[in-house]
């Protein structure tokens, strides 16, 4: 394989989005392959990453990340002040933000926000167990006041799925917000202007977007609205986004089989991989059925070969990592503590454990979707794996929108397939929060979460997280399958696009003399 230049390598540079070296002009339509229909376009609900790429251009955070993952303001004014015992969080806000419907970006509108956010969001619950009150300082700025130190309080305001948008007060519905949003309305730089169930997702430039006047960094700063309009369009078959790709019938095309490498480089589309990008997961249902007897997860870690499964998933081992520990060697979070208990593969240890569980045969169900193809390739030799083990396994394959539905339901499934790219801020994995799919809910990793968060100082932090680390491989709510790249695809007339886990099209150009 040659070298592309679009090879991109994942850790603190990832989200270095600079503006093209030529200059931009305002214009174009460009249609995006993504790997099915979202589940929704309210970004609080959702922790997927298809919502949260699309989300993104249309609503706004408080805060945001740099090319450095560190935290950045973006509707806040700068970052906030916070009182000496770490509980009060004074932010500011930006002057004059316009939503979508011409309105101005008032301090309630915030409040009512956030207090959305901490109901229905995944993440915002996370936070909202902690916190004493969110209100309105004056027109122009608010207060968040903890019961206790939070250190992920600015990371999981920043993070872009299961997010802190900030709506206007009017849409909310008036259970608090639990009702789905009617209007999706929000500040960003481009607006919905259609959406058409699997067909496509249209967005316009917002041309009353607040644009901030630092140099663009990560997702921090200017967002240049250069693009007429953004199509998502939904492909959810594998194969048909693949040669669409190579075809340059899309603009981008998102989560290509890394097999298509070559191919992409010899047609009409560019090839974007980023290297370890992060962590498949096969995600277990702790709060109810076979999997909430924690022997039965045991035996489940025991009896899987996740190099195999890695090998079936990826081919080549220049796409892939067989690494335990839940971050890479480039991340301050890395760490070896419990990982004895990765890539077993033994199938009498798990028969033990299962005998010890009086398993009885109940079907395994396991989760799966074809739109995200290496899910499903790891799934069959999970499967036969497991069967080998003694389980008896059933297996779901279901779009991708139908498995974030049953996900939520823990009485329909066993084991769910996922995959996050590693995130700054370990607190914003969705497998800690005893509220997410999943629902690990345990006494020592509540002890052990609580210490992590209620401290600022890093190595403090990082023996904490040992222990949290530590306490995922004994008490095995998920198997991390391994490390992995993520192969996409551009057109060689997309000027400024910069690789991110989260694509994202401000910024970005068409040059149409390609």
């Amino acid at each position: 394989m040659r070298p592309s230049t679009f090879a991109f390598l994942l850790g603190a540079a990832v989200l270095g989005l600079m503006p093209a070296a030529s200059a931009q002009e305002k214009g174009g339509v460009i249609d995006v392959a993504t790997i099915g229909e979202p589940p929704t376009l309210d970004a609080m609900v959702s922790s997927t990453d298809i919502v949260g790429m699309i989300s993104q251009h249309i609503f706004e955070t408080l805060f945001t990340f740099d090319s450095d993952w560190n935290v950045a303001p973006l509707l806040a004014k700068s970052l906030p002040t916070i009182s000496d015992d770490a509980r009060t969080y004074t932010i500011t806000l930006r002057d004059g933000v316009k939503f979508h419907d011409g309105s101005v970006m008032a301090a309630s509108d915030v409040v009512a926000s956030l207090k959305r956010w901490m109901v229905v969001g995944g993440r915002g619950k996370q936070v909202a167990e902690n916190v004493a009150s969110v209100e309105a300082v004056d027109g122009n700025a608010i207060q968040i006041t903890l019961k206790e130190p939070y250190s992920p309080l600015l990371s999981l305001l920043a993070f872009n799925n299961s997010a802190a948008i900030i709506i206007p007060e009017k849409t909310i519905p008036q259970d608090g917000g639990v009702t789905p949003l009617a209007t999706f309305v929000g500040t960003g730089p481009y607006k919905l202007q259609e959406h058409k169930p699997d067909q496509y997702i249209q967005l316009v430039r917002f041309d009353d977007y607040s644009m901030r006047d630092e140099e663009p960094s990560g997702f921090a700063g200017a967002r240049h609205a250069y693009l007429d309009e953004i199509r998502f369009v939904p492909v959810p078959d594998i194969n048909t986004r693949t040669e669409g790709a190579i075809a340059g019938q899309f603009a981008f095309a998102d989560t290509l089989p890394v097999e298509s490498y070559e191919r992409l480089e010899a047609g009409k589309s560019e090839p974007v991989l980023l290297e370890h990008f992060g962590w498949p997961i096969f995600v277990m249902n702790t709060k109810e059925g076979l999997l909430s007897d924690m022997r039965v997860r045991q035996a489940l870690q025991a009896a899987l070969n996740t190099g195999d499964m890695l090998a079936a998933a990826f081919g080549d081992t220049k796409f892939y990592a067989v690494d335990g520990p839940m971050y890479p060697a480039n991340y301050a979070w890395r760490t070896d503590v419990g990982v004895e208990l990765y890539n077993q593969g033994n199938a009498e240890k798990a028969k033990e454990l299962l005998a010890a569980a009086g398993y009885d045969g109940k079907p395994l169900r396991i989760l799966t979707s074809r739109q995200y193809e290496f899910h499903y390739k790891m799934a069959l030799v999970a499967q036969a794996y497991l069967e080998q083990a003694g389980f008896k396994v059933d297996m779901q394959v279901v779009d991708w929108a139908t498995l974030v539905q049953r996900n939520k339901k823990p009485d329909l499934w066993e084991i769910f397939i996922t995959h996050s790219p590693f995130l700054p801020e370990p607190a914003l994995n969705f497998i800690l929060s005893k509220s997410a799919g999943g629902w690990w809910d345990s006494p020592e990793k509540e002890k052990a979460m609580a210490a992590f968060t209620s401290t600022s100082d890093l190595e403090e932090r990082k023996a904490h997280w040992e222990e949290i680390q530590k306490l995922i491989f004994e008490q095995a709510p998920i198997v991390k399958v391994g490390d992995f790249a993520s192969l996409s695809a551009k057109s060689p007339a997309l000027e400024g696009f910069r690789p991110s886990p989260w694509p994202a099209f401000w910024n970005v150009s068409l040059n149409d003399k390609q």
